[in-house]
């Protein structure tokens, strides 16, 4: 018999640690299953000697640094293809199919070599007595903490399909608006490509030929103060381009640096919540996602301070992941979730009485999933809104920029005249 040391839940989410005696690593789960735990980690004591494997990523473990929520697609397995595959597991589950057989049947048509693997590995795991949350807890990269945790209430509650259905519709929601988001970003960024490709060409190219056919014809003659000035531009642009590209490159690797520290994502965040055209979006967006997420949890039969600590970490946004803890915290000392989230002032008011409501009612899932819903019709109201904005705003500053460049070039053309017709 050897001893296992382990890291688990308990049924408040309360992480939990010991060593607990067993024959082997399955035997050991299945006692620790039973007194109500859920491990995330068991590890041969002798072994973690030599090496100390990482916990499971995706039950307990917190992660080192919090990243954009974003639908589980590393590993080479895209948000789409997980969805289909736990919508078809829903169907069989429902459908009167053991869970083991219907990993089976999927793994057998699916054509994703990671995806396939990763079925296989889930009904051994499950084969050897591991339940399908822990199996899937092994797989990180692919299976997220809200997947597997969703997985582990339908587990214990007996509504594994129910749990797989609304999971492939609340990826389904969050691709939607990611979709949504970046349409209503993809204008304009290319449009400020191009302007800018546009922009250098002129300033590179067509203004320098201009300088010296005036030098040429104006023999040394006074410039208008417009002229000199795109005169000067581009002259600072054509000699210092290296710089100004290594300028741009280095800002990007300094934000990219700085949104790896704690300081720097919530600052990032934050300026992005205060931004004057996108600010209202990014923040109706939040807002909506971490409504869907939470109410998504608790329809789950996820618990609710564990619930609140999975929507911490799958916030996408350190300044609502922040407001979280503050709920998480208020919440574990017995109190309501509406008054330190208004405390927060990050909520709207409207959420606030919504979530009150849910709460004296005994609905606050169904509540919140309808604050998602309003959230997500106000997010298409709000990108047509940008979309019928941002266009004409870049086409009136393009004109006028390269009007600005034609005026300046022009100039000097009618003193040119002048001097010809004399």
């Amino acid at each position: 018999m050897a001893t296992f040391a382990y890291v688990a839940l308990d049924a408040k989410g309360k992480e939990t640690k010991g060593t607990i005696d067993a024959d082997n690593q399955t035997v050991a789960l299945t006692r620790l299953r039973e007194k109500g735990l859920f491990p995330t980690s068991v590890i041969d004591a002798s072994a973690s000697k030599k090496k100390t494997p990482a916990p499971v990523p995706g039950a307990g473990a917190r992660p080192a640094a919090r990243k954009s929520f974003s639908l589980p697609t590393l590993g080479g397995v895209k948000a789409k293809q997980l969805m289909i595959v736990t919508r078809q597991l829903a169907t069989l589950i429902d459908a009167g199919l053991p869970l083991l057989r219907g990993l089976q049947v999927i793994a057998r048509q699916e054509r994703n070599p990671v995806l396939k693997r990763t079925l296989l590995e889930l009904a051994e795991s499950i084969q050897s007595g591991a339940t399908l949350a822990e199996s899937m807890a092994q797989h990180g990269k692919i299976f997220n903490r809200l997947y597997v945790n969703m997985v582990k209430a339908g587990e214990i509650g007996g509504v594994l399909d129910v749990v797989l259905l609304r999971l492939a519709e609340f990826m389904e929601k969050m691709q939607k608006i990611r979709n949504k988001v970046k349409s209503a970003m993809t204008y304009p960024i290319v449009v400020l490509c191009v302007a800018g490709g546009i922009m250098y060409f002129l300033m590179t190219k067509i203004v320098p030929k201009f300088a010296e056919i005036f030098n040429d014809l104006l023999e040394g003659g006074k410039l208008p103060p417009l002229t000199l000035f795109i005169m000067d531009a581009s002259r600072a642009l054509a000699e210092k381009s290296l710089f100004i590209i290594g300028g741009i490159v280095g800002l990007v690797i300094l934000t990219r640096i700085l949104g790896k520290t704690k300081g720097g994502r919530l600052a990032m965040d934050r300026m992005k919540l205060k931004m004057p055209i996108f600010g209202t979006l990014v923040h109706k967006t939040s807002i909506g996602r971490f409504s869907r997420t939470l109410g998504t949890l608790l329809q789950s039969g996820v618990p609710i301070l564990q619930a609140l600590n999975i929507v911490r970490d799958t916030a996408g946004n350190e300044v609502i992941a922040k407001g979280v803890v503050l709920v998480h915290d208020s919440v574990k000392e017995g109190e309501n979730i509406a008054p330190p989230m208004e405390a927060t002032g990050i909520f709207p008011p409207m959420v606030i009485s919504m979530v009150e409501v849910g709460e004296e009612t005994g609905k606050l899932p169904e509540m919140l999933m309808r604050i998602a819903d309003n959230y997500d019709d106000e997010v298409d109201n709000t990108v047509a809104a940008l979309s019928s904005i941002i266009e004409p705003i870049l086409i009136v500053g393009l004109a006028l920029i390269v009007g600005t460049i034609v005026i300046a070039l022009f100039l000097p053309m009618v003193d040119i005249m002048q001097r010809i017709a004399k």
